[in-house]
C-alpha cells in the first residue's frame, strides 16, 4: 500500500483550490482534516461522492472537521466541477501530481487518482485512511463514524480535539 498509513505524519502539500487560495496542510493546523482524493471529476462516483460530501458538509464542520478534494484534473475542469456540483469546501487541481504521489493516490500510468480518503488530525497525523473504489458513500459513513468517536473519546475525563464549529 503506498503514501501514509494511519500513524504516519501526514505530507504537507501546497495547492491552489477552485477559487484560486493557496492552500497547505498547514492551514488546517489544530482542526481536523478530510482529505479526499477523486479519480475524475464528472465521472459518475465522482459527482456523486462530491455530492455527498457537500451535503454532509454541516455534519463535518460540527464535529470539528474541514474537507477539501483533491483531483489530478485541470485547474479549468476542477473549477467546472466545483461550481457544477455546488461544493462548499475547496477542491485542488493537482495537476503535476505532487500531492496525489505523496499520499499514494496518484495510479501509475493512468491519468485518474484512486479514490483515497485521509481523516489527519489536529496534529497533522493520519489517523484514518479509508479505500473504497466504488463505494461512495462509505467514505463519508467511516469519517463520520471516525469523527464521532475520536472527538467524543473521554480520556482522564476530558474530550480530545472536540471544538466548536466556527
Amino acid at each position: 500500500m503506498f503514501g501514509p498509513q494511519v500513524g504516519d505524519r501526514a505530507p504537507h502539500f501546497v495547492g491552489i483550490s477552485h477559487l484560486g487560495e493557496r492552500i497547505s496542510l498547514r492551514d488546517y493546523r489544530g482542526r481536523w482534516l478530510v482529505l479526499y482524493f477523486y479519480m475524475k471529476a464528472y465521472s459518475p462516483n465522482c459527482l456523486q461522492q462530491a455530492r455527498v460530501f457537500r451535503d454532509n458538509h454541516g455534519d463535518i464542520k460540527a464535529l470539528g472537521g474541514d474537507v477539501l478534494g483533491v483531483s489530478i484534473d485541470e485547474m479549468p475542469r476542477q473549477c467546472r466541477f466545483a461550481k457544477h456540483t455546488g461544493v462548499t469546501f475547496p477542491l485542488i487541481a493537482d495537476e503535476d501530481r505532487v500531492i496525489s504521489e505523496a499520499y499514494g493516490a496518484a495510479r501509475p500510468l493512468l491519468p485518474l487518482d484512486r479514490r483515497i480518503t485521509f481523516l489527519i488530525d489536529p496534529d497533522g497525523v493520519v489517523r484514518f485512511r479509508f479505500q473504497h473504489q466504488f463505494q461512495v458513500n462509505k467514505h463519508l459513513d467511516d469519517v463520520v463514524s471516525a469523527l464521532r468517536e475520536l472527538t467524543t473519546a473521554v480520556p482522564e475525563g476530558r474530550r480530545i480535539y472536540a471544538r466548536a464549529a466556527p
